[in-house]
């Protein structure tokens, strides 16, 4: 396990208030998204956002500066459809409330686990 997989781990719960079984439906998802090897972790998530054009809006993210915000339907575009139907049946949310709230927590959440 890599220093940002802890971090992940250690810091997502209490980001998103609560652990367990009452944890917010979206910490398993964001943890999945930065810390699944399968799909390439934070690097992964960056590429994908370079992919689809909003490099310069992770990479606010990451960086020191201000956070670019984010829409729920460029969040949809950048994960991809089969990526958000998973974690739509994974979560038992709708798609659209699953974009929503990552496009309003991922940026700080990005923000405070990188440098």
């Amino acid at each position: 396990m890599g220093l940002l997989d802890a971090l992940a781990r250690e810091f997502l719960p209490k980001l998103l208030g609560g652990s367990g079984a009452n944890a917010n439906p979206l910490l398993n998802i964001i943890t999945s998204l930065l810390t699944n090897p399968q799909t390439g972790g934070l690097g992964g998530l960056v590429d994908s956002f370079k992919g689809q054009g909003m490099g310069d809006v992770i990479n606010s993210w990451i960086g020191t500066g201000k956070n670019m915000p984010i829409s729920p339907e460029d969040i949809m575009k950048a994960l991809g459809n089969d990526r958000l139907r998973g974690f739509s049946e994974q979560a038992g949310l709708g798609k659209e409330e699953i974009s929503g709230g990552l496009a309003s927590i991922l940026p700080e959440i990005i923000d405070k686990l990188t440098p």
